[in-house]
């Protein structure tokens, strides 16, 4: 840490420096960065790298998702503060009381944040669950097992579905997907610090967004129990397409907005058997 006596007068100049590098937040992460730091030197130098855009959550090595502190690595999707709701939805929709059990699915699971989350709630109400989370990156994957593993959850690395076991099939009850759903003509108009330094995995999903869902939807009926839930985070502007793709898979499709949160998620249940 730094010494306390020369941080009034160092914050008032690191807060400066970031609010002209655009930072919004810059008392927040200032306050974040002398946290992290060990020296002075160490803190001059994690303030140099904030103002060439690197994401504050790589440079302080966690993220605040939903509550919960999640560690993040360099060149792992950062969790944005919108897809929380994701999770309240998730929630909501399964309806699970003390004593249930679930089968939760983080797919795409980047940091694992989204599985990380919604276990931490529901065993907090008591429910039972079973994590598994799969994610096609290596560096992603690695970063999930710090996080979930301690929860007893298994991470697996692989193509979406052919990443899972066998035995989960028709058994998921909550499939979350944090797919990428920027579509590639618009990455380059995404701020620098996610264009340039978050895997273009997490962000590109092809020419209207949502290849990625679209393959998702498709096989998710196949794994989801009769009563079970998909949830993916989309844009605005992708609703109808997105509500369409979920029905052509056979699942019940809604969507959930919130002004709030600035969120858009699309949700598909499978209705019955067979």
């Amino acid at each position: 840490m730094i010494d306390p006596e020369s941080e009034e007068s160092g914050t008032d100049a690191i807060v400066a420096d970031l609010r002209r590098a655009g930072c919004v937040f810059a008392e927040e992460e200032a306050a974040l960065l002398r946290q992290a730091a060990s020296s002075s030197g160490e803190l001059a130098a994690l303030v140099a790298r904030r103002i060439d855009g690197i994401p504050l959550e790589y440079l302080v090595g966690w993220a605040d998702f939903r509550g919960v502190r999640v560690a993040l690595d360099p060149g792992v999707f950062v969790p944005r503060q919108r897809t929380a709701f994701l999770i309240d939805e998730a929630l909501e929709r399964t309806a699970a009381r003390p004593g249930d059990r679930r089968t939760v699915v983080d797919m795409c699971c980047g940091s694992g944040a989204l599985g990380l989350a919604a276990t931490t709630a529901l065993r907090t109400g008591g429910v039972d669950v079973e994590l598994v989370a799969a994610d096609i990156d290596t560096v992603a994957v690695a970063c999930a097992r710090r996080n979930l593993e301690p929860l007893g959850a298994q991470v697996f690395q692989g193509d979406l579905f052919a990443a899972l076991p066998g035995e989960l099939v028709g058994r998921v009850d909550l499939l979350l997907a944090n797919t990428p759903y920027v579509p590639t003509a618009m990455i380059a108009r995404m701020p620098p610090e996610a264009r340039d330094h978050e895997p273009r995995t997490a962000l590109d999903g092809g020419e209207d967004g949502l290849d990625v869902l679209r393959r998702v939807a498709d096989a998710a009926g196949r794994w989801l129990t009769v009563g079970g839930w998909m949830l993916v985070e989309i844009g605005t502007a992708q609703m109808d397409t997105a509500t369409a793709i979920v029905a052509a898979a056979g699942l019940r499709p809604a969507i959930a907005e919130s002004s709030d949160y600035g969120a858009t998620v699309v949700c598909g249940t499978r209705t019955h058997a067979g």
